[in-house]
C-alpha cells in the first residue's frame, strides 16, 4: 500500500510550524512530518541519526524529521524505518512545491500524493496586496488553503482578501482559521475510517454523510459519478468494493485517486459546504452504481 504524502507550503510567517504542531497535537494515527529544522516545535525526544534524515520520536509514534540529505532518499528512509502511516512535508527550505509534486509523481512509486496545502496570511495579504511570483505560485497550486489569522482583519477586508485568492485559485477549498486552527480529518485522508466532526473552534459551513452499502459496486458507474460531483462536496474517501477489487478512494477538490485495499463493505465518508442541498441527489446517484 502506497504511503499517502500531504504537502504544506505558504509564505514566510503565515503559520505553517503553527499548523504541523496543531497536526501532531491532533494526530491518532502515526504521523512522519518532514521540516528542514526542527524549530519551534520544541521537540523533546530521542534524536534517530540516519543517512539522509534525522528523526525525533514524538508521543504516539510519530516522529518529527529534519533532512540532512536529498528528498528522495529521505522519504525512502522515513519510510523504511519509522513505517508511518502518512508523511507530512514542509516545503520551506526543501523545494518550491510544484518541483515537490512532480518529484513525487515521478520518482517516489511508494508515495500517493493526498493533497497540497497553503496557509495563506490575511492580515498581511491585506498589508501588502501585491501578491509575489512564490505566494502566487503556491496558492495556484494548492487543494486546500488555510487563510489564517482571519481575527487580525475586518469583515470587508476578509472578504477582500478571499476573493483576491479566488481570483488566483478558484477551486481549491478555503477554510478561514485563526492560529491555524482546525479538525485533522478536513486536511487529510488517513482517517477514512474515523468519523467527521464538526470543527469546534470556529464556525465551518462544512458538513459531512454518509454511504455504506454490502453490494457490488460497478466501478465503470462510479467514475461516472464522481465525474459529475457537485462542487459542494470538495471531500469523498472511503472503501470501495466494486467488480474491479477491493479499492481505497481519495477525493480532494477535483481530483481524486483509487488505491488496492481490502474492503468487507463499500463505506464512502462526504465532506464539503451546505451539502444538505446535494445530500438526497448523490446518495441517489450511488444507489445506481450498484450491481
Amino acid at each position: 500500500m502506497k504511503t499517502p504524502i500531504t504537502i504544506i507550503t505558504g509564505y514566510l510567517g503565515a503559520g505553517k510550524t503553527t499548523l504541523l504542531r496543531n497536526i501532531l497535537d491532533n494526530a491518532d494515527q502515526k504521523l512522519a512530518v518532514i521540516m528542514n529544522e526542527f524549530g519551534e516545535i520544541n521537540i523533546d525526544g530521542k534524536i534517530l541519526k540516519g543517512k539522509n534524515i534525522d528523526m525525533v520520536e514524538l508521543q504516539g509514534g510519530c516522529v518529527c524529521c529534519s533532512l540532512t540529505g536529498e528528498f528522495e532518499a529521505a522519504v525512502k528512509e522515513i519510510i523504511e524505518k519509522a513505517k508511518p502511516d502518512a508523511i507530512v512535508v514542509e516545503t520551506t527550505g526543501v523545494a518550491e512545491p510544484d518541483a515537490v509534486v512532480v518529484d513525487i509523481q515521478d520518482n517516489l512509486p511508494e508515495l500517493r500524493l493526498d493533497a497540497v496545502i497553503t496557509v495563506a496570511d490575511a492580515d498581511a495579504i491585506m498589508r501588502f496586496p501585491t501578491i509575489g511570483h512564490t505566494g502566487k505560485m503556491q496558492l495556484e497550486i494548492a487543494d486546500i488553503i488555510l487563510l489564517n489569522k482571519i481575527d487580525l482583519v475586518e469583515e470587508a477586508q476578509l472578504k477582500e482578501v478571499e476573493n483576491k485568492i479566488k481570483s488566483i485559485n478558484k477551486n481549491a477549498i478555503i477554510f478561514k482559521t485563526k492560529k491555524c486552527s482546525i479538525d485533522n480529518e478536513y486536511l487529510f485522508g488517513i482517517n477514512t475510517k474515523k468519523t467527521a466532526k464538526k470543527h469546534k473552534t470556529h464556525e465551518l459551513k462544512e458538513n459531512y454523510f454518509y454511504f455504506e452499502t454490502k453490494n457490488i459496486i460497478d466501478g465503470e458507474k462510479f467514475k461516472n459519478f464522481i465525474k459529475n460531483m457537485p462542487k459542494n462536496i470538495y471531500r469523498a474517501k472511503g472503501f470501495i468494493k466494486s467488480n474491479n477489487g477491493d479499492l481505497l478512494f481519495n477525493y480532494v477538490a477535483g481530483r481524486h485517486d483509487f488505491e488496492e485495499f481490502k474492503a468487507e463493505n463499500t463505506e464512502l465518508v462526504f465532506i464539503g459546504e451546505s451539502i444538505d442541498k446535494v445530500k438526497d441527489s448523490i446518495l441517489k446517484e450511488l444507489e445506481k452504481t450498484q450491481i
